[in-house]
């Protein structure tokens, strides 16, 4: 058995990076490894698990996430250094501290996003477009240099590990592939009776989940594309406050189509009951909110941006060349909503592809390549 030290911000289920860490460690703590925790937030299980030891790094108080970030990584590697002669291996998500480490899980490639054209930078001018450049730039510059102090790197998708090879200089040769997972226990096709959610039995519902407040989720392009199709609505799942996107909808004149709901803990129940998902974002490394629309027989209308798009085919989804079309989307909820054996046909095969990809198929990948890292170190070790 090994004693294994996972660094990152968030080991919980409610967020999707957490949710990974969180799923890689029940595995290994149920193979009996000793597990370290450096993080800000863990899951209660976690905490008072027998097998499980926490070191918290608090980042509450600093005001903005470049900072947060900055002492979060400062602590992390204190705290590594005092523990590096207990830890066998080290495993980490992107740049979270200055020490070396053994597996390093990529779900974000800043490298790629600066260059994007859909970049806020480059798309607008602004004081908060230019301090999204240097937090990005910023991060690019560390995640480089984090990966180059990894032996292993894992990419949450073949797109990722493109852009890690085309922008980050990162050889193809180190990167493994192991794309996220669905709770298929949370996640799955139920009779719901949609007055209990205050909607209509009769109505045809698309809906879109995500960061309302950014552009990158693109849901502007949703928006426009609901102005040529006058006989659907959409349920918007997010925050509300300090998004321009209630008012968008009020101003194109479909206000009383759009629903925006808030945030939401009862997803998989409104997946349910909505007729489709759509998810034109215009980047977005995986997308584990795709994977959950399609384990709960959704069928998908998304962007080639978008990694989880890779376990699509024509059957379960239909993919957009350019998210900010907003006639190709339109045409493409029609052709949808207006064939009801189609719409049919394809949420059962996303329902086949979703169950091929749940979060214990995905941890026990992770755990496969964590001991292939932990024989390569040790061989290493033996050499020199």
């Amino acid at each position: 058995m090994m004693r294994i030290c996972f660094v990152t911000h968030k080991v919980k289920k409610g967020d999707g990076q957490g949710r990974v860490n969180y799923e890689v460690i029940q595995e290994a703590v149920g193979q009996g490894h000793e597990i370290i925790i450096i993080s800000s937030e863990i899951s209660e299980d976690l905490k008072d698990h027998p097998l499980v030891e926490w070191k918290e790094v608090t980042v509450k108080g600093w005001p903005m996430e470049l900072l947060r970030n900055q002492v979060f990584a400062i602590g992390a590697t204190i705290w590594l250094d005092r523990l590096r002669s207990r830890v066998d291996l080290t495993i980490v998500n992107g740049f979270v501290t200055y020490a070396r480490s053994d597996i390093n899980c990529i779900h974000f490639v800043h490298s790629a996003w600066l260059a994007s054209p859909y970049h806020p930078y480059q798309e607008r001018r602004s004081p908060r477009s230019f301090y999204q450049y240097i937090y990005t730039s910023f991060n690019r510059y560390l995640e480089r240099k984090a990966m180059k102090r990894s032996r292993t790197i894992v990419a949450v998708s073949e797109q990722v590990k493109m852009e890690l090879v085309q922008y980050a200089g990162i050889g193809k040769e180190c990167i493994a592939v192991i794309r996220n997972g669905v709770d298929l226990q949370e996640f799955y096709p139920r009779p719901v009776k949609r007055a209990n959610l205050k909607l209509s039995e009769d109505t045809v519902y698309a809906m879109f989940a995500g960061d309302i407040r950014s552009s990158r989720k693109n849901l502007d392009t949703v928006l426009k594309a609901l102005t040529k199709v006058h006989d659907v609505h959409l349920l918007v799942v997010g925050w509300t406050e300090g998004s321009i996107y209630p008012q968008m909808a009020a101003d194109l004149g479909i206000e009383d189509r759009v629903h925006f709901l808030g945030y939401r803990k009862d997803m998989a129940e409104l997946m349910s009951a909505a007729d489709l998902f759509v998810y034109p974002s215009r980047y977005e490394p995986f997308a584990l909110v795709i994977l959950e629309a399609m384990a709960t027989g959704l069928p998908v209308i998304a962007s080639r941006n978008c990694g989880a798009v890779e376990l699509l085919n024509e059957e379960a989804a239909v993919i957009l060349d350019d998210p900010d079309d907003a006639v190709a989307l339109a045409e493409a909820i029609r052709s949808c909503v207006y064939d009801r054996h189609r719409l049919k046909r394809m949420g059962e095969q996303a329902v086949h592809i979703a169950g091929g990809n749940s979060w214990n198929a995905m941890a026990r990948h992770y755990s496969q390549l964590i001991d292939e890292t932990a024989r390569k170190k040790t061989f290493a070790a033996a050499k020199s």
